[in-house]
C-alpha cells in the first residue's frame, strides 16, 4: 500500500512540476511575443520618422527655402507635425502648411504660405509677435491669460468674422500646456496696420500685438481665404523644451 503511495505522490509531484513549466513557457512565450511586438512598433516608428524627414528635406531643397529665410529644422519640425495631423484626419484643408518662423527677427519676412500639394510657395509676408515675447526677436512665450505673448506650437486654422481689425481668422491650438488656450486668450489671425515695412523703416522695428500671429493689413484678403477653415498653421521656435515635448510631435 505504501509503494502505491509513494507511486501516486510521485506521479502528481510530475505533473505538478510540468504544469508548472507549462505555465512558465506560456508565460515567457507570452513575455517574449509582447516584447517582440512593442520593438516591431518603435522599429516601425523610426522608419516613419526616417521617412517624413526624408521626405521633408526633398521638399526644402526642391523649393530652395533656405534661400528664403525659413530654416531646416522649422520646416522639418512643421512637416513632422503636419504629417502626423494628416494622418490622423484632423487637417480639412490638407494642401496648405503655414509656418511662422520665430527664430527670425520680424524685420524679416518669415511667415511661409506652402501648397504641400505642388510644392509651392505661396505667400511669404511680415508676421508680429506678441510684445511680451520680445522686441525684434521673440524669445519668451506663454500660454496663460493675458499674458501678452505669443504662444508656439501647432494650431488648425477654423473660420472667419469681421472684427475690431477687419477680416480675421480663429485659430486652434493642439500643443496642451503651450497653446492650447488660444480660443479662451482670442489669440486669431488678423491684419494691422503696425504690421509693415512702412513702420519697419520709420521706427526699426516692427509693431507687435497682445499675442496674435498678426500680418500686413493688405494681404489678409490673400492669405486667410487660402489658410481658414483647417489646415496647419505652426509657430516654431528653436525652444529644446518644446521640441521635446510637444504633444503633437511625439505623438
Amino acid at each position: 500500500m505504501k509503494a502505491i503511495i509513494f507511486h501516486s505522490t510521485k506521479t502528481s509531484f510530475v505533473t505538478l512540476i510540468l504544469i508548472i513549466c507549462s505555465i512558465s513557457s506560456l508565460r515567457a512565450g507570452t513575455i517574449y511575443h509582447n516584447s517582440s511586438k512593442a520593438a516591431a512598433g518603435r522599429a516601425a516608428r523610426r522608419a516613419e520618422m526616417r521617412m517624413i524627414l526624408a521626405t521633408a528635406t526633398l521638399v526644402y531643397d526642391e523649393m530652395d527655402l533656405e534661400d528664403s529665410g525659413l530654416s531646416r529644422k522649422a520646416f522639418e519640425s512643421a512637416w513632422t507635425g503636419y504629417y502626423k495631423l494628416k494622418k490622423k484626419g484632423l487637417l480639412r484643408n490638407t494642401h496648405i502648411l503655414s509656418i511662422c518662423d520665430f527664430s527670425q527677427s520680424s524685420s524679416n519676412q518669415r511667415l511661409y504660405v506652402i501648397d504641400t500639394r505642388n510644392h509651392r510657395l505661396l505667400y511669404r509676408t511680415y508676421v508680429a509677435h506678441g510684445i511680451n515675447s520680445g522686441s525684434a526677436y521673440a524669445s519668451s512665450f506663454s500660454n496663460r491669460m493675458e499674458s501678452c505673448k505669443s504662444s508656439i506650437g501647432f494650431y488648425i486654422t477654423s473660420t472667419t468674422y469681421n472684427g475690431a481689425n477687419g477680416l480675421s481668422l480663429r485659430i486652434d491650438g493642439l500643443d496642451k500646456g503651450f497653446n492650447d488656450n488660444a480660443r479662451k486668450r482670442a489669440i486669431v489671425i488678423h491684419g494691422a496696420g503696425y504690421v509693415s515695412r512702412r513702420i519697419l523703416q520709420k521706427y526699426g522695428v516692427m509693431g507687435t500685438t497682445f499675442g496674435c500671429p498678426a500680418i500686413p493689413t493688405e494681404m489678409t484678403s490673400q492669405i486667410i481665404p487660402v489658410v481658414k477653415n483647417g489646415s496647419c498653421f505652426f509657430i516654431y521656435y528653436p525652444s529644446k523644451k518644446y521640441l521635446a515635448q510637444s504633444p503633437v510631435l511625439n505623438s
